[in-house]
């Protein structure tokens, strides 16, 4: 594997992986400070919106100016890639600023097509729509500079960043709703409100930390400048419709989750409430599936975003330079480990679901079978960041668009008739056929465009999903051993559940692969002792 790929990916994997662990262990107070689904489907309510909002600010273009500045500085156009990104702050400036006013100018009829009748008022969606809304001042300008890092194949400060900014927006989260809820007595519609203009906190400290990193390293950047061929002339207007074109992709996949989940929030509760059920148990089950559920399946989905981050200025280097062995060598790698980690980690969580979600949230039957039924699908929704991302890399941004319209179309038609037919779970299987959808389509585009071949891919799945099923097949005999014996509906004991079980599958994954040589290759010859101390070899 590609020592390049592999030392950005690490980098970025690290910082992306440490900042949505935080992400997902925060809930577990926040839900219990909070009081419950009443408070987390109201964060819901202001905060998916506002996911939706914030890509269009940003308009896909940080990760396009990545994609452009590591294309230009390939060409020892170093000048021109900086002319790029100043162009590109103001126009995050600009986006930022209009984007605001949008959202909170219209938070009204926007929380009007998200009510439910007998649930959560206009009123009250309203003012949680409001106060996130102004975050989108300063996170597309703190995204782009990121991107500008990225772009010089430069992690660390991506990594740095996104770390402090989710220590930070935890902090004021819980403490706000701590303080407002159980010290002074305030309502639950202002301890939302706080919680998510926590954004806008969060992302002040990430910038700051961006700002210094980018001081710090200007000298050698100048360097670099001062040595740029300068070969190149291209008009400012030509840099800016150049990675307008290449944005409209980047927008449309970064708000891939957040569409479905706003899919569910428009039509979730409602259909329910159709079919017979009161308001209010209506959208507890959709705070469970949109906001709960969505978080414990993201962790292995964290892995799928890191490497897209890192795969898209490699992959592009490559591509522009006519490096097609390079480029289906990057494929490989990444398409490898990813199902390496990802594929067990689904079906595991799967299989532990009613003692995981205890965990989190407590004990609830529903929560508990929702997070089962839609585990694997997660798989989906981790290759289909990869494989977008890829298409981005060789300039077949089209498709990318082509993809998720398909998967968000078949969410929308299904979405009605298969929740009427199996309740909740309808819900969850529309939007996991809808990423299945998406990905059949890339990977077909990604053969036919990358002349990439699969075949190599298939049979390294066929062998993860053959150790994979003996892992579960022991997970599950000492799963239900060890349930004879503790409450997997307690806390304390589903904690120790889960630890033993999925220690024990973790283990017995990892000396199936290195014995089936597929460990070997995972991780190289620098892991020989890891593997010596672990007994793997």
């Amino acid at each position: 594997m590609s020592s390049k790929l592999m030392r950005g990916t690490a980098v970025l994997t690290a910082g992306t992986l440490l900042s949505k662990i935080l992400g997902i262990l925060y809930v577990i107070p926040f839900y219990w400070i909070a009081g419950g689904e009443q408070a987390t489907i109201l964060y819901q309510y202001g905060y998916v919106p506002y996911q939706i909002f914030l890509n269009i600010a940003t308009a896909g273009v940080p990760l396009a100016v990545a994609k452009y500045i590591s294309k230009y500085n390939s060409l020892n156009e170093y000048a021109l890639s900086q002319r790029l990104y100043r162009s590109s702050t103001y126009l995050m400036i600009f986006t930022g600023i209009v984007s605001f006013l949008i959202m909170y100018i219209f938070a009204p009829i926007l929380a009007g097509m998200q009510e439910v009748s007998g649930g959560t008022s206009i009123e009250d969606i309203t003012t949680v729509i409001r106060a996130v809304s102004f975050a989108l001042l300063i996170i597309p300008v703190m995204s782009l500079l990121r991107g500008y890092f990225q772009g010089f194949h430069s992690m660390g400060p991506s990594a740095v960043s996104q770390v402090i900014e989710q220590i930070a927006r935890i902090v004021f989260l819980l403490a706000s709703t701590y303080i407002v809820l159980h010290l002074i007595g305030g309502s639950l519609v202002t301890a939302m409100s706080l919680a998510t203009f926590a954004a806008f906190v969060g992302a002040f400290f990430s910038l700051i930390c961006l700002i210094w990193y980018y001081r710090k390293r200007k000298p050698g950047i100048q360097k670099m400048i001062a040595g740029s061929d300068n070969k190149l002339r291209v008009s400012t207007f030509h840099l800016l419709k150049e990675i307008s074109i290449s944005a409209v992709p980047f927008i449309i996949v970064g708000m891939a989750m957040s569409l479905y989940q706003q899919i569910d929030l428009f039509t979730f509760a409602r259909v329910l409430t159709y079919d017979g059920m009161d308001g209010k148990t209506a959208e507890d089950l959709l705070s469970i599936f949109n906001f709960s559920v969505q978080k414990i399946i993201m962790i292995p989905g964290t892995l799928a975003l890191a490497f897209s981050m890192t795969l898209v200025p490699l992959v592009a280097a490559s591509f522009h330079k006519g490096r097609i062995r390079e480029v289906h060598h990057h494929l490989t790698a990444v398409f490898q480990v990813l199902l390496f980690l990802v594929v067990p980690a689904c079906l595991g969580i799967a299989l532990l679901a009613d003692p995981l979600y205890t965990i989190f949230y407590g004990y609830n039957a529903d929560g508990s079978m929702l997070l089962q039924f839609f585990a694997p699908f997660s798989i989906f929704f981790s290759l289909f960041s990869v494989t977008a991302a890829i298409l981005q890399g060789i300039d077949e941004q089209r498709y990318t668009v082509l993809s998720l319209l398909l998967g968000l179309l078949t969410k929308s038609v299904l979405q009605m008739p298969l929740i009427l037919l199996l309740g909740a779970k309808g819900g969850a299987l529309a939007t996991g056929l809808g990423y299945i959808v998406s990905v059949v389509f890339t990977i077909f585009i990604i053969k036919k465009y990358a002349k990439y071949s699969f075949k190599y891919l298939l049979r390294r799945l066929l062998l993860i999903l053959g150790i994979s099923a003996v892992m579960l097949l022991s997970v599950w005999i000492i799963y239900h051993g060890l349930i004879l014996f503790l409450n997997p509906h307690a806390r304390l004991t589903a904690l120790v559940i889960v630890f033993v079980a999925a220690g024990f599958g973790a283990y017995i994954y990892a000396f199936l692969a290195a014995k089936a040589g597929l460990l070997n290759y995972i991780l190289g010859n620098r892991m020989y002792k890891i593997r010596k101390k672990l007994h793997l070899i």
